[in-house]
């Protein structure tokens, strides 16, 4: 009997290795179904998720499969099967799904799930989480709800004084006309 080797063959592990290194920096993944897409709709895409701080990249499945294993990232086995492309969001995901969830309306584009914060969402939990509020926004609600009671002091404070100076006249053009 011969000795069984396994050969690993040099390309295959490049691109894995290439897979890898372009998933460094990533915070979320967007899983989607690009099949349909003319190349000219894929580069609008890119473009659009560029502005966003993401990229969208098409990868053969087994290769992202043992990319996403080597990182330690499981559970998106299910979400890795027919054409996908992946979204590599380094900046606010929420922004990124909205984006894709907006292109699925018009194009042949569908959102398979995603990996955000470490969680594995499905396609139905994208879709709800493009729908709140991003990191801006909140801060922005949040300031404003902080800022509301000293903008009504001040409020109060000015219709003291401009009561007083109303009054004040008032006074003085009845004693003028008297």
């Amino acid at each position: 009997m011969s000795d069984y080797a396994v050969k690993v063959n040099k390309a295959k592990e490049e691109a894995v290795t290439s897979i890898r290194e372009s998933f460094n920096g990533v915070k979320d993944y967007i899983f989607t179904d690009y099949r349909g897409l003319s190349v000219e709709k894929i580069t609008i895409l890119r473009n659009k998720l560029r502005a966003l701080d993401a990229d969208y990249h098409v990868v053969k499945n087994n290769y992202a499969k043992i990319a996403f294993r080597d990182l330690n990232l499981d559970g998106v086995d299910p979400y890795l099967v027919g054409p996908t492309a992946i979204a590599l969001s380094r900046g606010d995901s929420g922004a990124v799904a909205k984006e894709l969830l907006a292109l699925t309306k018009d194009w042949t584009l569908a959102v398979k799930g995603g990996l955000i914060d470490g969680n594995v969402f499905n396609g139905q939990q994208v879709d709800a989480f493009s729908k709140l509020p991003s990191r801006a926004e909140l801060l922005a609600k949040l300031m404003g709800t902080m800022n509301a009671p000293m903008q009504n002091f001040v409020y109060v404070l000015n219709g003291v004084t401009t009561k007083l100076v109303r009054t004040l006249q008032a006074v003085a053009d009845q004693k003028a006309g008297n």
